[in-house]
């Protein structure tokens, strides 16, 4: 198993980069999907495809912000690296602080371990399988995180993305008993139920595999779950690396 720490050490030097860009102006390019990117994704990129390969050169790397790899070489791959350098670019260039880097490892389609860095927060969420999930303040030790079993009676705090909302979350929603609700941005959706301050986060849309992957690690390791509309657990390295909606619980 690798050493989780160091991972997270690799994160947060990829943080530090971003809120050097955050901190200063910056201009925004758009992709060929219509999504942004700015040079805090490129630099967060650099760093940690540096850091992992210095580590463990023998695990391969999957990026959001890395070359694009055929499905024919990396069907064969049963261990590798997820990666998204800069989650919630939007949030970043709103400048409300709510972006993360996330960084997890795949072992026959599933997270195994995920990190989760909020960098102008300075919390860094890890989880890995076997190891439970932990919230690491910047200068304060790493304490013990746990999803919360939801009480008869109470109505359900239900997490939503900030920056995409949609009819069909206002359906879904319509048939539960909604007590709070609370928008936030990029894998700190998933944060909030693994460290019990909601009870949901229902994604009706689209999503990437690198957007989920550290996120689902941390959940599962506090405790939750994270599976697709049928009930069954978000797998990775899907030859087209779109997610179905899924549904993150307490």
């Amino acid at each position: 198993m690798v050493n989780i720490k160091k991972v997270c050490d690799i994160a947060q030097k990829a943080g530090a980069a971003i809120m050097e860009i955050y901190q200063s102006p910056f201009t925004v390019e758009m992709k060929s999907d219509d999504s942004p990117l700015t040079a805090a994704d490129r630099a967060a990129h650099v760093i940690i495809e540096s850091g992992l390969q210095e580590l463990y050169p023998e695990i391969s790397l999957l990026s959001e912000e890395g070359r694009g790899i055929p499905f024919d070489e990396r069907k064969s791959w049963r261990q590798f690296w997820l990666v998204d350098p800069l989650d919630g670019t939007k949030e970043f260039i709103k400048r409300n602080g709510e972006f993360t880097v996330n960084i997890a490892l795949i072992e026959d389609g599933f997270p195994v371990v995920g990190i989760v860095h909020l960098p102008a927060a300075g919390k860094t969420y890890y989880g890995g399988k076997g190891d439970g999930a932990w919230l690491e303040e910047e200068g304060s030790p790493a304490v013990m995180i746990h999803s919360r079993v939801p009480r008869a009676g109470r109505g359900l705090t239900v997490v939503m993305s900030r920056s995409h909302p949609s009819p069909e979350l206002d359906d879904y929603l319509a048939g539960i008993d909604v007590a709070e609700s609370i928008s936030v941005g990029s894998s700190l959706k998933f944060c909030v139920v693994a460290e019990g301050k909601a009870d949901l986060y229902p994604r009706l849309g689209p999503t990437m595999e690198w957007d989920t992957a550290a996120g689902q690690a941390v959940v599962e390791s506090a405790g939750g779950k994270v599976v697709d509309l049928a009930g069954n657990r978000l797998r990775y390295n899907k030859k087209e690396l779109l997610n179905d909606s899924f549904i993150v619980s307490a």
